[in-house]
């Protein structure tokens, strides 16, 4: 839908009556007479219509629903023209307009005039980012197939052509994709290294893309597979640096990751097996710990002495057969007689608490 030229010089005669000026810099024909001038005449040939001005029904026409969603995307995307230097200022002067009647609108200044101001901004924001969805497209298939599938590559680079156009100044003289190129590949590099649960630098997934396409070329030179060192070599990196990089956990998944159905949600963490004791063993130690106390409490004092010092029991060392002879005064074979005779008791009174003897 075009502008009609009386659209276009109401948007202007609203922001001119505030004092501001909006600048033409490119070519077009000359204002109607008794007239403000109005918006650049690029804007009234070729800019869809600001929301306020359209025709009641009317929609953006393009391709049906596909199954192919990458694709259908693609090809809806590229029903919109591209744009020149001076396009670009146009609308950039437009948005610029628009934020300054949003500006006044805040303040309190209630005019039916600003708002459509405003709305002529959005249109041509959103005329910039659609112009230049190829542009981010171009960049993200760079980038694809790096941990993402090139659509999320492309989203995450959207996000960046939506950043590069809120901070484009026309003023500098820079044609917007010089700017938009950097925004998105910042977005997507930003995106890459978040994919994964365990966060790759972006560095490491441009690594393993070179050596890729090493292990290609060494394969068409050579005409067979070629080892890790050629690849290496292909590659200009060390050996063991291409080993690391290959062994790098790709498909590890996040313990945080639901599992089952609604009813019964769980997280993969639930299944897995915890390497620790479990709960049963624990309980289970303290009670053969708790009994075994009992059965050295039960000795005769010297006996239940040497037991704790040789099996370091209740905050004991362990000590040798000979260390408990020469703290005891006693001969090592003394020592060895009255241990067995200990071990001996505590058989003959753990039987009767069903307890199995280990020790010997």
């Amino acid at each position: 839908m075009i502008v009609e030229e009386e659209h276009a010089n109401h948007a202007r005669d609203a922001i001119g009556r505030r004092g501001w000026r909006i600048g033409t810099n490119v070519p077009g024909p000359g204002p109607s007479q008794g007239r403000s001038p109005g918006l650049p005449a690029l804007c009234r040939r070729r800019f869809p219509a600001c929301p306020c001005e359209r025709h009641e029904g009317a929609t953006m026409s393009g391709p049906g629903h596909s199954k192919d969603q990458v694709g259908d995307y693609l090809a809806r995307i590229g029903t919109t023209a591209l744009l020149s230097a001076e396009e670009e200022t146009a609308l950039a002067k437009r948005m610029e307009a628009g934020a300054r009647a949003a500006r006044l609108i805040e303040q309190g200044i209630a005019d039916i005039e600003l708002e459509s101001v405003v709305a002529c901004g959005q249109a041509a924001r959103g005329h910039l980012i659609e112009a230049n969805l190829r542009l981010v497209v171009s960049i993200a298939k760079r980038y694809a197939h790096r941990g993402m599938s090139l659509a999320d590559v492309i989203q995450d680079g959207n996000l960046g052509l939506i950043e590069a156009v809120d901070r484009f100044d026309h003023t500098r003289g820079n044609r917007f994709s010089t700017v938009a190129t950097w925004w998105i590949r910042k977005a997507i590099q930003r995106g890459l290294e978040h994919a994964h649960p365990v966060r790759v630098p972006i560095a490491v997934l441009d690594q393993l893309v070179k050596i890729n396409r090493a292990e290609a070329q060494a394969t068409r030179r050579l005409g067979r597979a070629p080892s890790e060192r050629e690849v290496a070599e292909e590659a200009q990196l060390e050996p063991a640096r291409l080993v690391a990089l290959r062994r790098l956990p790709w498909n590890c998944l996040s313990l945080d990751l639901a599992v089952g159905q609604e009813q019964q949600q769980h997280t993969l963490g639930d299944l897995v097996e915890d390497p620790g004791p479990s709960t049963e063993l624990l309980i289970e130690r303290k009670a053969l710990k708790t009994m075994l106390g009992s059965l050295v409490d039960g000795l005769a004092p010297r006996q239940a002495l040497i037991t704790r010092l040789r099996f370091g029991l209740d905050g004991h060392d362990r000590h040798t057969t000979r260390q408990i002879a020469t703290k005891l005064g006693l001969t090592p074979q003394w020592v060895r007689l009255l241990e067995r005779e200990a071990l001996a008791g505590m058989r003959g009174a753990g039987s009767s608490y069903g307890l199995r003897a280990e020790a010997s």
